[in-house]
């Protein structure tokens, strides 16, 4: 069971963090942008780690505050969660 919640997290990331690149890459050729809703959904449902990796690497949306807080919140509240779970399932098996 953890490792499908460690699979969805990984996964999510990875679509997080290529989604801010093509959206870096998007913004500097002109081309049709991501909207910013769905950079926060996959933040939001388990990218978060993803996407504040994408932020700071590709250096995208780190002039607006709200994805700054936001995505760093995001990752660390994930994070946490995950070693939570881990402990927890840990305990319970």
């Amino acid at each position: 069971m953890y490792f499908i919640i460690i699979g969805l997290f990984i996964v999510m990331s990875i679509v997080a963090f290529f989604t801010m690149g093509h959206d870096k890459s998007a913004a500097q050729t002109r081309n049709r942008r991501v909207p910013e809703r769905t950079l926060w959904n996959l933040a939001l449902f388990g990218g978060g780690v993803g996407a504040y990796l994408g932020m700071i690497l590709y250096r995208h949306k780190t002039k607006h505050m709200s994805f700054r807080i936001g995505f760093t919140l995001l990752a660390i509240l994930q994070v946490a969660l995950l070693i939570w779970a881990a402990q927890f399932l840990k305990e319970w098996s």
